[in-house]
């Protein structure tokens, strides 16, 4: 069992979601199901029989999503960041995770439930971290004009003098 697991609160719409993700991430699965009994009904206001939490992993990573009710909303202080290699595999994440939701910027997107998912290509990492400065910046400037992230604009950026 991993030590920290994020717990992810849903409407009622856990299980949907969950079905999402893992169509979504090929390396996943879905765990443990609980559902809300007669005491849940009355302290949750959710019908007994209905799903509380859905245990699940995507990538190797547990999650758990709760069917809470309408109190809180996802926002962007939180997100999760899918570190692609290719511009393909970026594309599909994009498409798939950003389907019913809102495309925003810098590689950002909101999904259909509200959950703010971060798209990047692991070779932005490596092409900010160069020693020269003056490429550093020309690369966040070609991402601050980029919704979706595109490899071959970045390492384009990169090369410019």
């Amino acid at each position: 069992m991993q030590k920290i697991t994020p717990f992810l609160w849903f409407d009622d719409n856990a299980e949907e979601a969950v079905k999402f993700y893992t169509s979504i991430f090929k390396n996943s699965k879905i765990g443990k199901i609980a559902r809300y009994d007669k005491a849940g009904e009355k302290v949750a206001g959710r019908p007994a029989g209905s799903v509380m939490t859905v245990e699940f992993q995507l990538e190797g990573q547990e999650f758990v999503a709760l069917n809470g009710g309408p109190h809180f909303k996802f926002t962007e202080a939180i997100s999760f960041v899918v570190n692609c290699e290719t511009q393909e595999e970026v594309d599909y994440y994009w498409e798939k995770l950003s389907t019913g939701g809102k495309e925003v910027q810098c590689g950002w997107l909101k999904d259909k439930y509200g959950l703010s998912w971060q798209i990047v290509p692991t070779v932005l990492g490596e092409l900010l971290s160069d020693k020269d400065a003056a490429k550093s910046q020309r690369i966040i400037q070609a991402v601050l004009q980029m919704v979706k992230l595109d490899i071959k604009k970045l390492k384009q950026a990169a090369k410019q003098k």
